[in-house]
C-alpha cells in the first residue's frame, strides 16, 4: 500500500502483534485538528476513541503534546 503524502491521519505509536488474541493498539493523529485517537484492531473488530486528558478534554498534538 502506497503512503499518501496528503493523508489526514498519521500513526504515531503502534503496539501489538496483530494476532486475534491481543490485537494491535495504535495512536493516530488527525493532522487537521491535532486530536489524538486510540485505535484497536483485533480479528474482525475495530474500535476507536479520542484520547482524553485528566480534565476530559481531547489530547491535542498541536498544543505541544508528544506521545
Amino acid at each position: 500500500m502506497k503512503k499518501e503524502e496528503n493523508a489526514r491521519f498519521e500513526v504515531i505509536y503502534k503496539e501489538g502483534n496483530g494476532f486475534k488474541t491481543n490485537g494491535v493498539f495504535q495512536v493516530i493523529v488527525d493532522k487537521e485538528t491535532g486530536v489524538n485517537y486510540l485505535l484497536w484492531k483485533c480479528g474482525y473488530g475495530t474500535a476507536i476513541t479520542p484520547l482524553l486528558d485528566s480534565e476530559g478534554k481531547p489530547v491535542n498534538s498541536s498544543n505541544g503534546f508528544n506521545f
